[in-house]
């Protein structure tokens, strides 16, 4: 059996393994932590054809279980007007925690063996192969080595020492899960505002219990060291100042959220010129990092995955496969990309920029529900047939 290595343990990297052993290619995923990510992060959107991405290796019903339907979105102004609703029909919104650990303990269950603190340091073609090296000294053979390490991937640069860096987008992340507070607003629905110093989501979730999320804005970088030296309290205090101005109930939110996520930076990575060499290929945020904003970066690694596995099933070589897969992907989460980057700009406007979207958005929302949806039909309404034979 072709054995892949896979780097990453993330999202990326176990669907990635499941879908290569659906293949009939075995897989260990390595992992550069000692420990795993259980407890880590707050949640995300897994859009619908994120989630077909998942069905096609049989792990929908994995996740069908987590978190809740999140069937629209919201869109409201600094003033509190409503601009706009969006169908969202088939996503969920899932505790990114909760998704990690559902798709490990499935990996495992399926016989992919994970390593941890396996930090990837080089990797080297060998005949018929590839041999990586890890920063204990170990080195391990495979027949390919596949990236899903994420936005600042070694693998990428292993692959490129000339790609791009990540781009930086103006905006801060935070995130909590409140309880004991109970809004009228329809369950499940993503209510969105674009405040005046700051983008606030919220969505009820059950009787008392509200998941959200605020998008602070970063116009000068900080390091990770400066991020990090912010406590709860001052994250907390931070939140408050900057939505005081703005209707709605995110003070009370924030009061009813025992622990604060607060202070991770948002990045998108521009178009990676090259995907793969020799035997190592990129997948996820490695090749393609957009930004939260889009909504679908969970969706486009699990696409990646499964149209990965594909191709190194149904093509006769690793090269070809490669290439195949490349030509099935780029176009699409380079599109992807671009939107995110989009959205996220929105979430920053002056003054100017806030007529432009108060205007704009509500007649943006009239196109794209034409035809039942037909504008988004290409994001939303893709299928990837995994019986289906990968063509050259």
């Amino acid at each position: 059996m072709t054995k892949a290595l896979v780097v990453g343990a993330g999202l990326a990297g176990p669907v990635a393994a499941m879908a290569l052993l659906r293949a009939g290619i075995d897989a260990v995923v390595h992992e550069a932590y000692e420990r795993d990510a259980v407890g880590v992060g707050a949640f995300l959107t897994l859009s619908v054809n994120g989630l077909d991405a998942l069905r096609a290796v049989g792990l929908d019903d994995l996740v069908a279980g987590l978190g809740h339907p999140t069937p629209r979105m919201v869109m409201h102004n600094h003033r509190g007007r409503r601009l706009a609703a969006f169908d969202a029909a088939g996503s969920r919104t899932v505790g990114r925690s909760d998704l990690y650990r559902a798709l490990r303990d499935e990996a495992l269950s399926r016989g992919v063996e994970f390593v941890h603190g396996s930090r990837l340091t080089d990797a080297a073609p060998t005949e018929g192969g590839v041999t990586a090296r890890f920063a204990d000294g170990r080195t391990e053979h495979g027949d390919l080595l596949v990236g899903a390490d994420g936005l600042r991937s070694r693998v990428r640069t292993l692959i490129d020492p000339a790609a791009p860096a990540p781009r930086r987008v103006p905006l801060l992340n935070a995130g909590g899960f409140a309880s004991g507070l109970r809004l009228p607003d329809e369950r499940g629905t993503m209510q969105m505002m674009f405040g005046r110093r700051c983008f606030f989501c919220w969505i009820v979730v059950g009787e008392d219990e509200v998941w959200w999320f605020a998008n602070p804005p970063q116009p000068v970088e900080q390091s990770r060291e400066q991020l990090a030296a912010v406590g709860p309290e001052e994250a907390r205090s931070r939140l408050h100042a900057l939505l005081a101005d703005d209707p709605g109930p995110a003070a009370a939110i924030l009061d009813h959220t025992s622990r604060i996520e607060y202070g991770w930076p948002t990045y998108d990575l521009p178009s990676v010129p090259v995907w793969h060499r020799d035997r190592m290929v990129v997948i996820g945020d490695a090749a393609h990092t957009a930004a939260p904003s889009s909504g679908q970066g969970a969706a486009m690694a699990f696409e990646d995955a499964v149209q990965l596995a594909r191709c190194l099933r149904d093509l006769p070589d690793v090269p070809a496969a490669f290439a195949a897969y490349e030509r099935l992907r780029r176009a699409r989460v380079e599109r992807v990309v671009a939107q995110g980057r989009r959205t996220s700009t929105a979430k920053v406007a002056g003054p100017v920029g806030r007529l432009v979207r108060d205007l704009g958005m509500p007649v943006f929302a009239r196109l794209l529900a034409r035809n039942g949806g037909a504008a988004q039909a290409w994001l939303f309404d893709h299928h990837i047939e995994w019986a289906e034979r990968v063509r050259a």
